[in-house]
């Protein structure tokens, strides 16, 4: 399972007591957070495309969306998101439990700015029933294979 995979990748960071499991999903933005009890924009949605047929994950805000267009400057290529079976294979973690931890060595991950105006998000934990509570700075340092801060997100700036 996912989140083991997870917990197994934080245990020697000292963090894997800090994964929050729940009794009820936490798969979509606003089931995360009303579970969590936070506003939606704080919950860490991890997003999985394809760049040269490379998988790739972005952390973005709860209430951000892709912007195509940064996007496209970012990356120099159309956002292309991975099909359910894709995420499984090329990321090893279900859609509903994907986050920027225990990946494989060729999954890059990249950070969105729109993460940065909260003192602490929510990321999932590997499994569509978790999240842990992480800085953006801790959230940069456990991220496996971390490139980079990107802006490649809108609809977020409008009510901030």
């Amino acid at each position: 399972m996912s989140i083991e995979k997870v917990r197994a990748y934080f245990k020697p960071l000292g963090i894997d007591g800090r994964i929050q499991e729940f009794a009820v999903s936490s798969a979509t933005v606003e089931l995360a957070a009303a579970v969590v009890g936070v506003e939606g924009a704080r919950i860490a949605k991890s997003l999985s495309f394809k760049v040269e047929d490379k998988p790739i994950v972005i952390v973005v805000a709860g209430d951000a969306k892709i912007d195509n267009a940064k996007y496209k400057a970012q990356f120099h290529a159309k956002a292309k998101m991975l099909t359910h079976q894709e995420a499984h294979t090329l990321i090893g973690h279900d859609v509903g439990g994907v986050c920027s931890f225990a990946l494989p060595e060729e999954v890059r991950v990249y950070l969105d700015v729109s993460l940065r105006r909260f003192d602490t998000v929510f990321p999932a934990a590997g499994s569509d029933n978790s999240a842990i509570e992480l800085t953006c700075e801790e959230l940069e340092r456990y991220s496996s294979n971390f490139q980079q801060w990107v802006d490649v997100c809108k609809a977020w700036q409008a009510e901030h």
